[in-house]
């Protein structure tokens, strides 16, 4: 059974979408089945990996409103063993459309049962809020990722998300641990960001990864190309950085890597996890601020 991790903080421009798409874009790298989750009504982690969003005929939107299954709206990209759902500017009304439906909390946990089979990793990017879109989100994941941003700004409300995790680990997902801690946006040369990456040490101790994400034009470049930045520029310090974070994480997930649950249910091949559908959804080939007291992190 894959992982599933979130990459949320309800604060905007700390680094969510980046760090989707590249982490993601670096498992794959490694051979591992990835697929990207678009949640944010922005949809710039699709248009990030080169899907226009203005073309799709099936999105996230859909999926979460029961129109289609998951794998419907699943879109292969430019890069062999990564896979995007994406999103749509639609997803704006998702909320109301989803605030009588029963267990609306779980509705992209029960839709998640076919990437967990077909994927080592599925990458969630949640939207800057704590609405029912990021609550679903945690409530599917097995873990959440932070990225921080290495300014002061970027602390404040981190008390809030954590909060917010520990109600859903609370009343909807009680496996739900943190992933890790990310600095990004880290300029060395810089006293204030060694300062803001002391206090979040000093707050979350090891759970802050040992990678930092360094400031980079490359990263910054990429997604205009609708590439992750391991396909703009793989020599770039930004590319190395998240190829350095996908193996930390790997390193930490040996578990899901190598122990995968049986199921009697039939898995299509997984050999390449691409689906058929391109960014029109027509079938194609593949082209090669401190925590909240009594909150307690595992």
């Amino acid at each position: 059974m894959g992982k599933v991790i979130a990459v949320a903080n309800q604060k905007g421009g700390v680094g969510k979408t980046t760090t989707s798409i590249n982490l993601a874009a670096s498992f794959a790298a490694t051979e591992h089945p990835t697929l990207i989750i678009d949640i944010d009504p922005q949809a710039n982690c699709s248009s990030g990996v080169g899907i226009d969003p203005r073309r799709v005929t099936a999105s996230i939107y859909e999926v979460l409103i029961g129109d289609i299954a998951l794998e419907d709206a699943t879109c292969s990209s430019d890069m062999p063993f990564l896979d995007i759902v994406p999103s749509h500017i639609n997803l704006v009304g998702a909320e109301i459309e989803m605030i009588d439906v029963m267990e609306r909390e779980r509705i992209l946990k029960n839709a998640l049962a076919y990437a967990r089979r077909k994927y080592d990793f599925v990458v969630i990017d949640c939207p800057p809020s704590l609405g029912l879109l990021t609550l679903n989100s945690l409530t599917a994941a097995d873990s959440v990722l932070i990225p921080v941003q290495a300014e002061y700004f970027a602390l404040e409300g981190l008390g809030q998300l954590l909060n917010t995790i520990k109600i859903v680990r609370q009343h909807l997902n009680p496996e739900l641990e943190i992933e890790g801690v990310l600095m990004t946006m880290f300029d060395t040369r810089l006293r204030l960001s060694n300062q803001v990456a002391a206090e979040v040490r000093r707050y979350f101790g090891a759970k802050v990864f040992r990678t930092i994400v360094q400031r980079n034009v490359r990263i910054a470049e990429s997604p205009s190309f609708g590439k992750p930045v391991l396909l703009y520029d793989a020599t770039s310090i930004g590319a190395r950085n998240y190829i350095a974070l996908a193996r930390e994480i790997l390193l930490n997930n040996q578990r899901y890597l190598q122990q995968p649950e049986e199921t009697s249910e039939p898995v299509s091949d997984t050999s390449r996890p691409a689906s058929n559908r391109n960014g029109n959804g027509h079938p194609e080939s593949h082209s090669s601020s401190t925590p909240a007291n009594g909150f307690t992190m595992r």
